[in-house]
C-alpha cells in the first residue's frame, strides 16, 4: 500500500458516491491506495452508503461516537491506515481528486514531509464562495500565518508522513488539524505548497459555524503559547466582573469626592487589580501558578497592569474630553478595554502555559504582534489628545500658507497636514493622522525589506523594534518631517535591495518614486543616493547597473517629483538650498561628536546602540555564501555612509537631536536577526539578546507614562518639568485674556509677537483658532531670523498699535539675537511680567509677556494701519 486517503464525514450522503467514483476513476492502480472514511455519527445515511463501497473497493469505514471533532476523526483514520503516506481531503468535492497524485508524490519520493493543497499560493483559487466565507477564510489564514510559514495553514487538503502525527498534541481539537501538524513540527518539517482550485460544495450544507470559528481562534492562541481555554476564560470573566464592580465603585466615589480624573481612575484600577491578581493567580490560572509568591511572575503582572492602566487613561480621556461622555459612564468602556489587555497579557506573559510553550522563535513572533498592536493603539488613542509640540504647530502653519516648498524644509509635511486637517478637522488628530499613516507604511516596508533579507520571524521582530525604539515611535506619532522621511527612507531601501541585490528591473521604478517622495520630505534622504553610488562602485554585481538605463530613469523620475522644491527655490533666489548649505559652513564651529553619540544612544537605546556597533564593527558572519556577503555589504554601506557623513559634520557643527534616526533603518533587520540567534556563544551578543526584553518593556512604559502624564497627569508628579515647550492650549487662553484686556483699554487690536524663532508664534496660532483671532507675528519684527515667518510677515514697519511680547523665557523679551535692547524699539514698554498657567487649579507652567504702546523700529518709517 503506497498511500492512504482519509476522508472525515458528517452527513455527506449526497457527496460520498460522487467522491469515491472520481477517486477510483483516476489512472491509479487501485491496489496502491486505500480510502478510509471516518464518520462522525452522521444521521443522513452516510455510513450505509460507505458500506456498499467497502464490499467491492479498497474502502474502509470507521464510525466514531460522541461529540463530532474533525481532528479526532482524522487521527482515528491515521491510526487505522496501512501506509506511511497519508492524504487528508474533504468529502464534499471541494478538493480536486485529480491533484491527488501531485500531492502525494513528493511524500512518496521522500522529498518533503508535508504537502499542502493551497488556495492562496500563486496559481490557487476559490470558486463559488460567498463573500463572507472568503473573508473568514482569509482572516483565519492570515492569523495562522503569524505563527507558521505557509500561505494556507487552514487548508483541509494535505499529505504528510504518518509518523508526524505522533507529535500532535493530545489536547488537539477542532477543525484545523493541519495547523496542529505544522506547529508540532516547530518549523523543522520540509513543506511544499501546491496551488489548487477550491470549489464550494454542490450538495449538503457546510459544517462551519461561529462555534467552530471560536474554537479555531482559541486553539490558535493556545498553539501560540497562551494559557487560554474555556475554564480559564470563564473564571477570568467572573474575576473581571468583580474587578469591574470594585473599579467602578472606587472611581465613582472618588469623582463624587471631587478627586481628579487621573486620581480616580488610577486608584480604582489599583484596587481592582489587587483583587484580580489574587483571584486570577489562585483560581483562574491556578494550574499555571505556584502556591508561593513568584517575584518574576508578580513583576510581569505589574508590567501588564501598568501598561493597561496607562492606555486606559487615554481611552478615558478620549471619551470624556473628545466624546463628551460623563466620566461615570466613560469609565465602563475604558474598564472593558483594560480587561482585554489584561487578559491577553495574563494568558501570554504573566501565566503562560509552560507545559505547551512553543519555540523561542514563535514566542518572539507573538511578543512582536502584541507589542506592535499596543504601540499602534497607544498612538491612535493619544494622537488626538496630546497637545501639539511647537514643531508640529510650526508645520501646521506651513499648511495654512500652502506653497510648492518652504524655506527650511520641503513641502511633504505641509501637504500631509493639509490633507489630514481637511478630512479630520483643525485639531491634533487631523495634524497627526499623516504621521500615524506614515508609521504604518514604514512598518509595512520594513517588514518586506527584512523578510527579503532574513525571513518572516526576523521581519516581525524588525517591525517590533521600529515600533518601540525612540526614533521609530516618535516618527509614527509626531507630525514632523521625519514622519514621511522614515516611511520614504525604508521604502527606498526596500526597492534598492530589490534592484541592487536581487537584480529586479521593476524595482527602479519604485525606487525613483520613493526617493522622490523622500527628498520632498527632507533633504536628508539624499544620503541614500550617496550610499547607493558607493555600493554600486564597490559591488561588482551591482556595478553592471551603471551601464543600463534603469538607474538614470529612476533619477529622472525622482527629480521630476522633486521639481516643486526646485521651482520654489528659483522663485525665491535659491533661499532653501542656500540656507541648508550655509548652515553647515557657518563660522561658529563646535566639535560635537560626543553629542552625536549621545543622541544615537537615546534614539536607539543603549542596547540598540551596542547592537548596531557590534554588527557594524564586530559581527563577522560566514562570508562563503555570495548572497550573504552582498547582504552584509548592503547593510554596512547603507548604514555606514550616512553615519560617516553625520560624524564628519558633527566635528564642526552641533548635531540636531533627530539627525541620525532614519539611518538605522538599514541595520534594524540585522539587529532583529541577531535577537533570534541562539547558536552565537560570544558574550556580548548573548548579553544583548537578554537585554532586549527589559529594554522593550521600559520603552513602552516610558511612552505610555509620558502620554498619560501630559494628557491626564500623574498624581503626585508636578507639571513644571514641561514649563517651556508644552501646554500651549492653556497658555493661549491666558494670552487671549491679556489681548482682550489691552484691546478694551486702548480700543486698538494689539499685535502679539512670539519671541522665539517660530515656536511661540506657531503654537499661539494653532491654539487661537477657537478664541478671538489674534494678530500673531514672530521675532523677525525685531530684526531676527524667523524661518518661514520672514516670508509670511516680512514687513518691519513701525506701528502705534499695542504690542504684546510673549516668550518662554524672560531673556527672550529683553534683547534680540544681535544683542540689541528691545525696549529701544518699543514705545513705552512695560516691565516683563509672567502668568502662572494652570489646569483645574493645578499649576502647569509660566508664560512671560511684556506690553508696549507701539513699535518704533530701528529706523523711521510709515506706520502700519
Amino acid at each position: 500500500m503506497q498511500f492512504s486517503i482519509i476522508v472525515p464525514t458528517l452527513n455527506e450522503s449526497q457527496n460520498i458516491d460522487l467522491l469515491l467514483t472520481r477517486l477510483f476513476a483516476l489512472h491509479l492502480d487501485p491496489g496502491n491506495f486505500e480510502v478510509i472514511i471516518v464518520d462522525d455519527n452522521s444521521t443522513d445515511g452516510t455510513p450505509e452508503k460507505v458500506r456498499i463501497w467497502t464490499s467491492h473497493a479498497n474502502v474502509h469505514l470507521i464510525e466514531r461516537r460522541g461529540k463530532p471533532d474533525l481532528t479526532a476523526s482524522i487521527l482515528a483514520g491515521v491510526a487505522a491506515a496501512h501506509s506511511n503516506a497519508i492524504v487528508v481531503m474533504d468529502a464534499d468535492l471541494s478538493h480536486p481528486p485529480e491533484q491527488l497524485l501531485t500531492m502525494v508524490t513528493p511524500i512518496l519520493d521522500n522529498n518533503y514531509d508535508v504537502v499542502i493543497g493551497s488556495r492562496y499560493k500563486a496559481g490557487g483559487s476559490t470558486e463559488n464562495w460567498p463573500l463572507y466565507r472568503h473573508c473568514l477564510s482569509r482572516i483565519g489564514g492570515w492569523l495562522a500565518r503569524s505563527i507558521c510559514d505557509v500561505s494556507d495553514a487552514t487548508s483541509g487538503f494535505f499529505a504528510f508522513r504518518r509518523e508526524l502525527s505522533a507529535h500532535i498534541s493530545d489536547k488537539a481539537y477542532g477543525y484545523k488539524i493541519l495547523l496542529e501538524l505544522l506547529m508540532a513540527g516547530q518549523g523543522k518539517y520540509r513543506i511544499l505548497e501546491v496551488p489548487i482550485c477550491f470549489r464550494d460544495r454542490m450538495h449538503g450544507t457546510s459544517k462551519l459555524s461561529i462555534s467552530h470559528q471560536w474554537a479555531y481562534l482559541q486553539r490558535l492562541m493556545i498553539l501560540a503559547g497562551g494559557a487560554i481555554n474555556v475554564n480559564t476564560a470563564g473564571r477570568f470573566a467572573l474575576v473581571g466582573l468583580l474587578g469591574v464592580f470594585i473599579d467602578a465603585f472606587v472611581f465613582q466615589w472618588l469623582i463624587n469626592q471631587a478627586a481628579g480624573l487621573a486620581t480616580a481612575h488610577i486608584l480604582g484600577f489599583l484596587a481592582a487589580a489587587t483583587v484580580n491578581y489574587a483571584l486570577n493567580s489562585k483560581w483562574a490560572f491556578r494550574q499555571h501558578h505556584t502556591d508561593c509568591l513568584k517575584w518574576n511572575q508578580f513583576a510581569r503582572f505589574l508590567t501588564v497592569g501598568a501598561l493597561a492602566l496607562l492606555l486606559r487613561g487615554g481611552i478615558l480621556a478620549l471619551l470624556v474630553y473628545v466624546g463628551h461622555i460623563p466620566a461615570t459612564i466613560a469609565i465602563y468602556p475604558a474598564i472593558i478595554a483594560t480587561a482585554i489587555v489584561n487578559y491577553f497579557g495574563a494568558a501570554f506573559y504573566v501565566f503562560p502555559d509552560k507545559s505547551n510553550l512553543p519555540s523561542v522563535d514563535i514566542r518572539w513572533r507573538v511578543a512582536s504582534i502584541g507589542i506592535v498592536i499596543f504601540i499602534i493603539l497607544l498612538r491612535l488613542v493619544y494622537s488626538g489628545l496630546a497637545q501639539l509640540i511647537p514643531d508640529e504647530a510650526y508645520y501646521w502653519n506651513y499648511a495654512q500658507h500652502m506653497d510648492l516648498s518652504f524655506f527650511d524644509h520641503p513641502p511633504m509635511v505641509a501637504w500631509l497636514i493639509w490633507l489630514g486637517t481637511g478630512i479630520m478637522g483643525q485639531n491634533e488628530f487631523g495634524v497627526r493622522i499623516g504621521a500615524f499613516l506614515c508609521g504604518l507604511v514604514a512598518m509595512g516596508y520594513l517588514y518586506a525589506f527584512a523578510y527579503n533579507l532574513y525571513g518572516k520571524s526576523t521581519a516581525m521582530r524588525a517591525v517590533m523594534l521600529l515600533a518601540v525604539l525612540p526614533f521609530g515611535f516618535s516618527s509614527g506619532l509626531l507630525m514632523i518631517p521625519d514622519a514621511p522621511l522614515v516611511a520614504a527612507w525604508i521604502a527606498t531601501l526596500y526597492y534598492m535591495e530589490r534592484a541592487l541585490i536581487n537584480g529586479r528591473n521593476s524595482a527602479w521604478l519604485g525606487m525613483g518614486i520613493a526617493f522622490g517622495l523622500g527628498i520632498l520630505s527632507k533633504y536628508t534622504l539624499g544620503l541614500l543616493g550617496i550610499a547607493a553610488l558607493v555600493f554600486v562602485i564597490i559591488d561588482p554585481t551591482a556595478r553592471r547597473w551603471m551601464k543600463r538605463p534603469h538607474p538614470y530613469l529612476a533619477a529622472i523620475l525622482a527629480l521630476l517629483l522633486f521639481s516643486p522644491v526646485i521651482i520654489w527655490n528659483i522663485e525665491n533666489n535659491w533661499a532653501s538650498f542656500l540656507f541648508q548649505s550655509t548652515r553647515l559652513l557657518a563660522d561658529d564651529y563646535h566639535f560635537s561628536v560626543h553629542y552625536l553619540i549621545l543622541h544615537i544612544i537615546i534614539m536607539l537605546t543603549p542596547v540598540g546602540f551596542f547592537a548596531a556597533a557590534f554588527i557594524l564593527f564586530s559581527y563577522n558572519p560566514n562570508t562563503q555564501d555570495q548572497y550573504e556577503h552582498r547582504r552584509r555589504l548592503f547593510v554596512q554601506i547603507f548604514t555606514g555612509i550616512p553615519l560617516l557623513i553625520f560624524l564628519i559634520l558633527s566635528t564642526f557643527d552641533l548635531p540636531r537631536f533627530h539627525w541620525t534616526g532614519p539611518i538605522w533603518l538599514a541595520i534594524l533587520p540585522t539587529i532583529a536577526w541577531m535577537i533570534g540567534q541562539t547558536g552565537d556563544m560570544r558574550v556580548l551578543s548573548s548579553y544583548l539578546r537578554k537585554a532586549w526584553q527589559p529594554t522593550l518593556i521600559i520603552c513602552m512604559f516610558i511612552y505610555a507614562f509620558i502620554l498619560h502624564y501630559v494628557v491626564l497627569g500623574i498624581p503626585g508628579i508636578p507639571y513644571q518639568i514641561f514649563a517651556e515647550h508644552y501646554f500651549w492650549r492653556e497658555a493661549t487662553i491666558e494670552i487671549e485674556r491679556i489681548v482682550e484686556t489691552v484691546q478694551h483699554q486702548t480700543g486698538k487690536k494689539p499685535i502679539v509677537v512670539g519671541m522665539s524663532k517660530w515656536s511661540v508664534a506657531s503654537a499661539l496660532s494653532f491654539y487661537n483658532q477657537n478664541g478671538s483671532h489674534m494678530d500673531i507675528r514672530s521675532r523677525n519684527m525685531f530684526g531676527d531670523s524667523a524661518a518661514m515667518y520672514d516670508f509670511w510677515f516680512p514687513s518691519q514697519q513701525p506701528t502705534n498699535r499695542p504690542i504684546i511680547l510673549v516668550g518662554m523665557k524672560r531673556h527672550q523679551l529683553e534683547r534680540n539675537q544681535a544683542g540689541d535692547d528691545l525696549s529701544q524699539m518699543l514705545d513705552q514698554p512695560d516691565l516683563i511680567q509672567y502668568r502662572m498657567i494652570d489646569k483645574h487649579g493645578i499649576p502647569l507652567r509660566r508664560v512671560y509677556y511684556r506690553m508696549a504702546q507701539g513699535f518704533t523700529g530701528k529706523i523711521e518709517a510709515h506706520s502700519l494701519n
